[in-house]
């Protein structure tokens, strides 16, 4: 019988993102740049099929073209014929559903395959099957062995014999990450668009590093000497840099940004068009950060947006950006609550517990607005961004902050019988203020968690930007030893660890920050309502931990998900604290399965809680500043370590939270339309069927053409993934 977490339940929330209103209030010359920004984000996000798996890309062409000759109505029909019940239909549009919110048969978060109830004779009896039945077996066969597989490797992303993983090919492994990251180093260039193929070549190990860019010609960008493509020996390897991955999805990409551009609101906009436009024709990451200084630029827009290769999380080095474009309008009732948060800051960083020479030299007011999502293209929708995630850019010139106010009303909506390892008492007060709470979290962990921090750095003239012989380690009370040298980044210095030990500094400050009367006030929370969101903050966080077994792999002793691993972290250092700050219990529920209880004595947060964050926080801060990275992984990996040893036993509870653990919330979004001079919002309901209608749409008038190059590039990518069994070139 095959584990049911590698299925997504028929009862799998699904909820349509309200964007009714904030779109109406655009100005027609608003409602075009949202448009032409959404498409452009659309297109872009296709490339996530290609950055997921092998077969991703084959899997949603196939359902593409079920679904564009039969609506999820009319495929019932020949579903019935086919003898499937309405509950293994239903599964089956719940799969199509999730392969489209996840860009991928892989979940965004936790990285697990999941896979369908299809049989074939659904696929053989449809409309899109006695169209064209030689093509459509053809991809059927291309994708289907691959489709339902479990074998060990294929259950998750991960490197080497750890999972499935496309930022590198088949034949790839740890060692080769770190020389191709040593390479790019020497080179200045950002791992960030690329992705890196392996083959032997007179008898050298010979590596690709292919750049995302609509041009394939190996032409200088205006003169620009960053894109350096070229073949390079180096540690007696063959290196050749390359353009032109993905560059038919580019290409489009591209041409709507030019678009948008006509509709821009000002010039920091078209700058900032400009650059992403150019970044995306050429594969320079230079022009996508010189675009990105425009957007910070640009204060207080009616419509924000944002597109590239942002987050690392499903890169298993974690150097690699996953496409990503989103497209919102501002809310401006909740936005002044942050701005107030942003006005604060200066005298609210000071409290965060390390000394001042670790805090950045000069804290840049960013932007802090709460939007509703017009369009998230990519693997999944996040509650909060700060971007950009270009160390330089942060730590000098700035960054901006959003909460995404839409998804956060109905993403984080708890049913009371669903609540599991909780106290009954508990319960009541947990779901009246998580909202609140969560809030107040996502706005402390993204504006001063990771806006916050200093990190120590001497550039390659071999100047320093802090006082090397006055500065000492607050743990040791030493000199500064260890600090990021030339290129070296956040991500490429601490790299596998380097996504989850951020969340988890960032999550820290806001547990911490949050026992801080003044910011609960700015969020509108006093006296006792003020308690009440401090003790849900903390137990969501607490509980959180516990639900974050669920992404870890006791096979391969590996995280699968970044925010989890660190609240998990979050959990274990909680627990060391001691003094009945938070107890763990493994129990037996009332349908005689095991269960689990956490409890946390809300009278000691103020005391045992906070020393506890504050100590940890610390050297957390410390370790990244210092570039320390050995002492950052003894430190991370020590308490991410899930074992039956101890006072708990993790892997046992690990088992429990997998039998009681409830499936993510998918989102169904609108698309848009150009009517005339107008741009028409068209919506679609809650449910796998809407979602699925909503994406069959949004690709309808060049539909035959994406697909065709999605398995153009598909294809060309198949002789590099031989190291995958089942995989059909």
């Amino acid at each position: 019988m095959v584990d049911s977490q590698y299925y997504l339940p028929n009862d799998i929330g699904i909820s349509a993102l309200d964007c009714t209103e904030a779109f109406r209030l655009l100005s027609p010359r608003e409602q075009l740049y949202a448009h032409y920004l959404s498409r452009s984000a659309w297109y872009g996000g296709l490339a996530v099929l290609l950055q997921t798996s092998p077969e991703s890309a084959s899997i949603f062409v196939l359902l593409q073209r079920l679904f564009r000759k039969q609506p999820p109505a009319q495929l019932g029909n020949v579903a019935t014929a086919a003898g499937l019940s309405p509950e293994e239909y239903q599964a089956f549009l719940v799969y199509a559903a999730g392969l489209y919110a996840n860009m991928g048969n892989y979940k965004s978060f936790g990285d697990t395959k999941f896979i369908p109830n299809l049989p074939k004779a659904l696929v053989w009896q449809s409309q899109a099957f006695q169209d064209s039945p030689s093509e459509m077996e053809a991809l059927w066969d291309s994708c289907s062995t691959l489709l339902f597989s479990l074998e060990d490797k294929q259950k998750q992303l991960g490197l080497g014999d750890k999972g499935i993983t496309t930022y590198f090919s088949g034949n790839c492994c740890l060692e080769d990450a770190e020389l191709a990251q040593r390479f790019l180093d020497s080179k200045n260039l950002s791992a960030y668009n690329t992705r890196l193929f392996k083959k032997k070549s007179e008898g050298k190990a010979s590596y690709e590093v292919r750049l995302a860019s609509a041009v394939q010609k190996d032409c200088a960008v205006d003169g620009e000497g960053e894109t350096r493509c070229g073949r390079y020996n180096f540690e007696d390897c063959v290196f050749t840099v390359s353009r032109g991955d993905y560059d038919h999805l580019m290409k489009k990409v591209s041409e709507n940004l030019e678009k948008a551009k006509d509709h821009a609101a000002n010039e920091n906009q078209k700058r900032m068009l400009e650059g992403y436009s150019r970044s995306f024709t050429f594969g320079s990451v230079e022009a996508h950060k010189e675009g990105s200084r425009f957007w910070i630029k640009d204060k207080g827009p009616i419509v924000e947006s944002y597109i590239g290769f942002i987050e690392s999380y499903r890169d298993p080095f974690g150097s690699r950006g996953e496409f990503e474009g989103f497209v919102a309008v501002v809310n401006k009732a909740m936005s002044e609550r942050f701005a107030k948060l942003v006005s604060s800051a200066e005298v609210l960083l000071p409290e965060l517990p390390w000394p001042k020479d670790f805090e950045k030299d000069r804290f840049l007011l960013p932007d802090f607005t709460s939007l509703d999502v017009l369009t998230f293209a990519g693997s999944g929708i996040p509650a909060g961004i700060n971007i950009p995630n270009y160390d330089d850019i942060r730590q000098s010139e700035g960054f901006k902050n959003v909460s995404l106010g839409n998804v956060l009303a109905v993403a984080y909506a708890t049913q009371k019988d669903k609540l599991t390892f909780l106290d009954e008492d508990d319960k009541d007060v947990y779901i009246k203020w998580k909202g609140p709470s969560f809030e107040v979290q996502v706005g402390l962990h993204e504006l001063l968690g990771h806006g916050s921090g200093k990190l120590f750095v001497q550039d390659e003239k071999g100047t320093f930007n802090f006082e090397q012989d006055n500065v000492r380690n607050p743990e040791t009370g030493e000199k500064i030893t260890t600090w990021y040298k030339g290129n070296e980044t956040w991500d490429s210095k601490f790299s596998t660890i380097s996504c989850s030990y951020e969340e988890c500094r960032a999550e820290c400050v806001g547990l911490y920050l949050c026992l801080n009367k003044h910011v609960l006030s700015i969020f509108g929370h006093e006296g006792q309502d003020a308690e009440e969101v401090v003790y849900v903050n903390w137990l969501n966080m607490v509980r959180a931990g516990l639900l974050g077994l669920e992404f870890y792999t006791s096979e391969s002793k590996s995280w699968r998900q970044a925010h989890m691993q660190a609240r998990f972290v979050i959990l274990r250092v909680l627990l060391e604290a001691g003094e009945g700050l938070v107890t763990l219990k493994e129990s037996t529920g009332k349908d005689g399965r095991p269960d689990a209880l956490i409890t946390l004595d809300r009278s000691k947060i103020h005391t045992v809680g906070k020393g506890a964050i504050e100590s940890f926080l610390c050297k957390l801060q410390v370790l990244k500043s210092t570039a320390d990275v050995e002492g950052g992984r003894a430190l991370y990996e020590g308490y991410s370590a899930v074992s039956d040893g101890g006072s708990h036993n993790f892997l046992c509870l690990r088992e429990t939270v997998l039998q009681r653990k409830e499936a993510r919330k998918m989102f169904v979004q609108a698309n848009t339309r150009v009517k005339g001079d107008s741009v028409e919002l068209v919506e679609y309901e809650g449910s796998a069927a809407g979602l699925i209608c909503s994406f069959t749409e949004r690709f309808a008038d060049d539909a035959e053409e994406v697909e065709a190059h999605l398995l153009e590039l598909n294809k060309r990518d198949a002789p590099w993934q031989h190291g995958v069994p089942g995989y059909s070139p």
